[in-house]
């Protein structure tokens, strides 16, 4: 079960509101040992497709594909 859930609300049209709280999730609470977990809601269920996760570049963090690798690794779930 998931100590925190993080909400994701933007779309690839904003990439570095976009990956925010796949970065907290990635390299904040999981990386400490924190259960967690991330919904996408709004324009953000788009950033579960392939070609998005790919290509979503934000400006001072990780892009997206890196994000989601380390997701993968801490078993971290995404909710759509």
């Amino acid at each position: 079960m998931a100590t925190l859930l993080y909400l994701a609300t933007h779309g690839p049209d904003d990439p570095t509101k976009a990956c925010i709280p796949f970065h907290l999730a990635a390299n904040g609470a999981a990386e400490a040992g924190i259960g967690c977990a991330i919904n996408l809601v709004g324009d953000a269920v788009v950033l579960i497709q392939d070609a998005i996760v790919e290509n979503l570049v934000p400006f001072g963090i990780a892009p997206l594909r890196e994000l989601m690798t380390k997701l993968r690794q801490h078993e971290v779930p995404i909710y759509v």
